[in-house]
């Protein structure tokens, strides 16, 4: 359904030093400097795949969403989605698919909700029938019933945000980018929009590509990831495979009856200890967790042991220290 083939893009940049003198002269001659955004690259998505599109700030995902919702062309490379070319035929293009800014707004200010929806119904030319099919399903599962007379600015973030994916799924996209469509949403609406994006994956087939700096959205969505930094990409591949790959360590927390003398075990990194619980790091490649938990019991009396894997959010620092992000 989407495929990138060495795409690349730079920005030119003006730059001049602060003060009057340099200030005048920038009216006659400007300095310019090329900032590169994204550099080769290539990777394609499946129909109905839900993918994380992740990497730190300035990496290039915003551009490559950018260039395949066709708002930006690249310098060189090609980008074939559903059969476009995102750039050349965009007026046949965008009516397949459907892009959530999470800093930018496609509804009308000082509207009311409904007016901004009735306006991209005639804008994408969506037939009556099928809006108001579309529209009773939008409300219902993100929850706008209270809202839709409202005028957008006096909406909170997460009201607006809901409001957003609906107004970009109103035409029956087969697309639906989404670039940090939970950026400073509550822990509610997060859930909530979690919970839709999901659905609407399942019951109506829509490939979503999602840009986020929350790993939480990533585990809970997507099985597929893929990382860029510095414009290049550095990993394409399931999320499991990743944990796998990086995520070896685990951390055991024990408790047990009050036991005065600290102890270690062999192969494994004592992170905290008290007389009555203590935390170890394990590296699954070294020990078995099953052989601590054995060596722990031979040394106090447990009470209760809670086993937990690395967090993701540390895994994908590991690999921006890797590839020096």
């Amino acid at each position: 359904m989407i495929k990138l083939e060495g795409i690349s893009k730079s920005y030119k940049i003006a730059r001049r030093a602060s003060g009057l003198r340099q200030a005048a002269k920038a009216l006659f001659y400007r300095e310019h400097t090329i900032i590169p955004a994204l550099n080769d690259i290539s990777f394609s998505i499946e129909p109905g795949e839900i993918v994380g599109y992740i990497g730190p700030n300035g990496a290039g995902k915003s551009t490559t969403i950018k260039v395949m919702s066709g708002i930006l062309v690249p310098d060189s490379g090609n980008c074939t989605i559903m059969g476009f070319n995102p750039w050349r035929d965009r007026v046949q293009y965008v009516k397949n698919i459907g892009v959530v800014f999470g800093q930018r707004s496609q509804l009308w200010w000082d509207v009311p909700v409904i007016d901004s929806f009735l306006l991209l119904r005639d804008i994408y030319k969506v037939p009556q029938k099928e809006y108001e099919n579309n529209l009773e399903l939008l409300v219902g599962a993100l929850e706008l019933q209270d809202i839709l007379n409202s005028p957008v600015r006096q909406l909170s973030l997460g009201q607006r945000m809901r409001c957003e994916i609906a107004a970009s799924l109103l035409h029956n996209p087969k697309i639906l980018f989404l670039d940090e469509p939970t950026i400073g949403l509550d822990a509610v609406s997060k859930i909530a929009v979690r919970q839709f994006i999901k659905k609407i994956n399942q019951e109506r087939g829509v490939t979503v590509i999602l840009t986020t700096h929350d790993m939480s959205d990533i585990e809970a969505l997507a099985e597929r990831v893929i990382l860029i930094g510095k414009g290049k990409l550095l990993y394409d591949g399931k999320l499991k495979e990743l944990r796998s790959r990086f995520g070896t360590e685990k951390t055991i927390t024990v408790d047990y009856h009050e036991n005065n003398y600290p102890f270690q075990i062999p192969d494994t990194t004592l992170l905290s200890w008290s007389p009555v619980r203590a935390v170890i790091s394990v590296d699954t490649e070294v020990v078995l967790t099953s052989k601590v938990i054995t060596q722990l019991s031979s040394k106090v009396d447990l009470i209760d042991v809670a086993i937990e894997s690395r967090p993701i959010e540390e895994i994908i620092v590991q690999l921006y220290k890797e590839y020096q992000i």
